[in-house]
């Protein structure tokens, strides 16, 4: 998904749709969706990079082609990939593949999808 402006920050998480589990992830869809539309208001661009735990990503190149995209300001990594233990080794590869791909922007941690412009005005000019 992208906003209209030129981008500047990109977001990376994971694909609620496809995250294994017994759960209704159209919340968590729509969260994400109110958190992008922020950008908007404040005239700043942004595009997601969101990958799933299905099985059907090759995250490192999904996340690599999304960071090569554009020169960003502003990465910013969201909670589904932090707040999860079993995650751990797949954020390290994120922000791994940040640090080699867009080795300038800056990077954010939002804490939920609504707070996600706010982590990224947090490092941009």
């Amino acid at each position: 998904m992208g906003i209209s402006a030129t981008p500047r920050v990109l977001v990376i998480g994971l694909d609620p749709r496809r995250v294994p589990g017994p759960w209704d992830p159209e919340p968590v869809v729509a969260a994400i969706e109110a958190g992008l539309a922020k950008f908007a208001e404040h005239g700043v661009g942004v595009e997601s990079c969101l990958f799933g735990l299905d099985g059907s990503d090759d995250v490192d190149e999904v996340v690599g082609n999304a960071l090569r995209a554009h020169p960003w300001e502003c990465v910013t990594v969201g909670g589904g990939l932090r707040h999860s233990d079993d995650q751990v080794e797949l954020l390290e590869r994120v922000i791994n593949l940040v640090r080699r791909h867009a080795p300038d922007a800056a990077i954010a941690f939002n804490s939920s999808p609504a707070t996600t412009y706010e982590a990224a005005a947090r490092w941009l000019a």
